[in-house]
């Protein structure tokens, strides 16, 4: 269906995702997944999505019938992608090209070829019938009601060999009746100010609406991208967490971000970049790709602080050493808690998660030292807010917080003659007055471990079955000994609704596990607010 755009065609933002972003390796997307991207990138509020190449293979002219009929636009104009012509032919008669009239897009992107030696070797053609080429593809799909975008393929390097003959092949798309030329860096080699001379001259010379298609191959596809607008270009094409071929594209997101933060743009509609880091990790689960913790803007780590020095400040004015209010993107601050934390870290963990230390400072200065005492152990904090805050209301409150008492576990991993292998763990512990002794099997000590412990305490926290454990981690910190080097485990654990991760150090992995489970289970009892034990 067609969109219903709040805004002008002055600026375009262009997302390829659905088709040069899932050339990333790793990536497969089904039609399902094609269509799950789409209803995200329509929320956010780009002005166009680029679905594919309908004819080019059963999926991509699938997910256009589908689309057209299952998703209700309401802020992108879905688009095709294509090439042009057939050197010898005519655009009438090329079924690629019907192809794309017959997918209902009524927005076309073709690529077409602006390097003379690419036109010469790997089109096989002359350089006047790759001119014609661009004109006949684009002047016919123009005459039949289609808005026009054409991507000057390999570009800059083009430029760089023939600039007459790159220039030549701009002129050819727009007079034919092309709304937007996009000049591609599609080997990803160019640097900002050489970009930004580039469009700069080609604007000058051609006339043309330019736009800017950038690959990360230096890191500089979001400068390179900035580069081109301020250049002149109006229209940028980007993915969603830069996903694409090789190392990736111009990721959506940090444009995005620049073009509405800092040059003041509104490039989409009132209220949705504070839904960019929802948006950026729905899509990353889609893709089933974690989502980068240290990218820009929407990354769990983008405003998370850790030196002393950065918490003392931020306690006065958190713009102090951050260049933005994270909630503008969707985003939080976070304070991490490690051995460099000073007693500015504490207070304002402290505040993050609701424990109010107040003035304190003998409190306060307890935890920074256990913290540090810890850390030197092995322990890590600022990747296990729960394990953390678990410590820190044990130092507000005198006491540990107690659900139940461990009187003994034991975990026992046995080999069989005939190559079979059991695991299987006993946990006997006190809840509520009561002695409960549970014994489990399961795929590894570990996970046997996990399962003895559940069937003890779920007859008195029947709260726990709403918990799974989501990730498990193992590291080997240095040691003397090699086999006796101490062991650090980070667990991850969900309840539906929230996640949270523990950690637990031991000179053996079964032990530093219990631990992390220990804590996973205590803290999920306290977010489901069950009273303690005592």
């Amino acid at each position: 269906m067609t969109a219903t755009s709040e805004l002008d065609d002055s600026f375009h933002v262009f997302d390829t995702t659905l088709r040069d972003g899932a050339q990333r390796e790793g990536i497969n997307l089904t039609v399902a997944d094609k269509l799950a991207i789409a209803r995200h990138l329509d929320d956010f509020g780009v002005g166009f999505i680029e679905g594919g190449w309908p004819g080019a293979n059963p999926r991509d002219t699938e997910f256009f019938a589908r689309a057209q009929q299952e998703i209700d636009f309401r802020h992108a104009r879905l688009v095709a992608f294509g090439s042009t012509r057939r050197a010898g032919a005519k655009a009438a008669d090329d079924h690629q090209v019907k192809a794309l009239l017959e997918s209902g897009a009524q927005v076309i992107t073709l690529v077409a070829k602006s390097h003379d030696r690419h036109v010469e070797l790997a089109l096989r053609t002359t350089l006047d019938e790759n001119l014609a080429m661009v004109r006949d593809t684009v002047s016919h799909l123009v005459a039949r009601g289609r808005r026009v975008f054409v991507d000057c393929e390999h570009f800059f390097d083009g430029y760089r060999a023939n600039p007459e003959y790159a220039k030549a092949v701009v002129r050819a798309a727009s007079e034919a009746g092309a709304d937007v030329v996009i000049l591609c860096d599609t080997n990803g080699g160019m640097l900002p100010a050489q970009i930004q001379a580039v469009v700069g001259t080609v604007l000058a010379d051609t006339g043309a609406r330019l736009g800017i298609h950038a690959q990360d191959d230096t890191g500089c596809a979001v400068a390179n991208t900035l580069a081109a607008v301020d250049a002149g270009a109006t229209h940028v094409q980007c993915t969603a967490n830069g996903y694409g071929e090789r190392v990736g594209n111009a990721n959506l997101f940090p444009v995005v971000a620049a073009l509405e933060l800092k040059y003041g743009k509104q490039v989409l509609p009132e209220g949705r970049l504070r839904e960019m880091t929802r948006i950026s990790h729905a899509i990353a689960e889609v893709v089933n790709l974690t989502p980068s913790t240290h990218q820009p803007y929407v990354g769990v780590s983008a405003f998370a602080h850790k030196a002393g020095l950065h918490a003392s400040a931020i306690k006065v004015d958190p713009d102090l050493y951050q260049h933005i209010d994270p909630e503008l993107v969707g985003n939080t601050m976070r304070m991490l808690v490690s051995d460099m934390a000073g007693r500015a870290s504490i207070e304002l963990k402290g505040k993050e998660l609701g424990i109010d230390l107040g003035d304190d400072r003998e409190l306060v200065g307890r935890v920074v030292e256990r913290v540090k005492e810890r850390e030197l152990a092995g322990y890590t904090y600022e990747a296990a807010d729960a394990s953390f805050e678990l410590l820190l209301r044990a130092e507000a409150d005198g006491a540990p917080l107690t659900y139940f008492d461990v009187e003994s576990w034991r975990s026992i991993a046995e080999d069989r003659p005939d190559g079979s292998h059991a695991n299987e763990a006993t946990v006997k512990l006190w809840a509520k007055g009561e002695r409960i002794v549970a014994t489990a099997e399961g795929n590894g000590p570990v996970n046997a471990l996990d399962r003895a412990l559940r069937v003890a305490l779920e007859k008195i926290y029947p709260e726990l079955a709403k918990l799974d454990l989501v990730d498990y981690k193992v590291r080997i910190l240095e040691g003397v000994y090699g086999t006796q080097s101490t062991t650090r485990v980070l667990i991850s654990t969900s309840d539906g609704t929230g996640e949270w991760s523990t950690v637990g150090v031991a000179e053996n992995v079964i032990a530093a596990s219990w631990q992390a489970l220990e804590d996973a289970y205590t803290y999920g009892l306290l977010r489901a607010g069950v009273t303690p034990a005592g």
